[in-house]
């Protein structure tokens, strides 16, 4: 039987069809290029293995939610409680039964790529929602309240009914669905994890969309929070439209 190449051994451990016999093979090739190859095959084994343990120990709470006769389980989070300006923002998640996204995580842990990314694949395979209030309803009803109102949104957003809510450290007294508030939830269940992403990335680039308004608090890189640069141009200029009045400094300033 005529050797491989090491570059068509790479192309080998890259493909679905690789066969035991086959890596048996590579694995007995003295080559120093070939061991990395396999070296490098193994590690990547191991890392899908626990980014596939991880997911299954973030999907407890919709197995045992399916096991009850739930099929319809929505997953609701929240981005932008914290900032001085800019909307907070809701995200409400149907993930489809048998669902695998390699890696789904609280956005919060996520590089901007990979959000980008699965923004894209939960938005394809999913039922999605996303719940909006400004900052001037927050600073009419309290961020509190705000954030449950931007959650309710959400959820009346989605395509179809949820039959049960897993909710990031927050209850629903609007919703008369059964409900599940889960602390630290975006760490905890994969469908509040996506609801995460899809919070996010919309929030973020909706501040991005205001940072061309108002450029001078550079919004598309600090997204509202207030970082030293954001204050001193909120000193400088003063508070915009866009800020939440109720929140310092912003209120100092007014």
């Amino acid at each position: 039987m005529t050797q491989l190449t090491v570059a068509q051994v790479k192309e080998r451990l890259n493909d679905d069809t690789l066969t035991s016999q086959e890596l048996a093979l590579f694995k007995e090739d003295s080559r120093k290029g070939v061991q990395q190859l396999v070296k490098r095959y193994h590690k990547e084994i191991r890392q899908k293995q626990e980014l596939r343990s991880q997911y299954e120990k973030m999907m407890v709470f919709e197995e045992d939610l399916f096991q009850r006769g739930f099929t319809q389980i929505a997953g609701i989070d929240e981005a932008g409680r914290g900032p001085i300006a800019g909307p907070v923002v809701a995200g409400a998640v149907i993930l489809p039964r048998d669902y695998y996204l390699e890696g789904l995580n609280d956005s919060k842990k996520l590089s901007l790529k990979n959000r980008e990314a699965y923004f894209e694949r939960i938005k394809a395979d999913a039922d999605w929602g996303v719940g909006i209030v400004t900052n001037e309803e927050i600073d009419q009803i309290n961020i509190y309240q705000a954030s449950k109102l931007a959650m309710k949104r959400a959820v009346e957003d989605l395509s179809g009914h949820p039959e049960h809510l897993l909710i990031d450290a927050m209850e629903l007294d609007a919703i008369s669905s059964p409900q599940t508030k889960l602390i630290k939830g975006d760490e905890r269940s994969v469908s509040i994890a996506a609801a995460s992403v899809i919070a996010k990335v919309t929030r973020d680039r909706m501040m991005a969309e205001i940072d061309e308004r108002y450029p001078m608090y550079e919004f598309r890189n600090n997204q509202g929070y207030g970082t030293k640069p954001h204050v001193e141009a909120l000193k400088s200029h003063g508070p915009s439209p866009v800020h939440r009045k109720t929140f310092a400094p912003v209120k100092d300033l007014l």
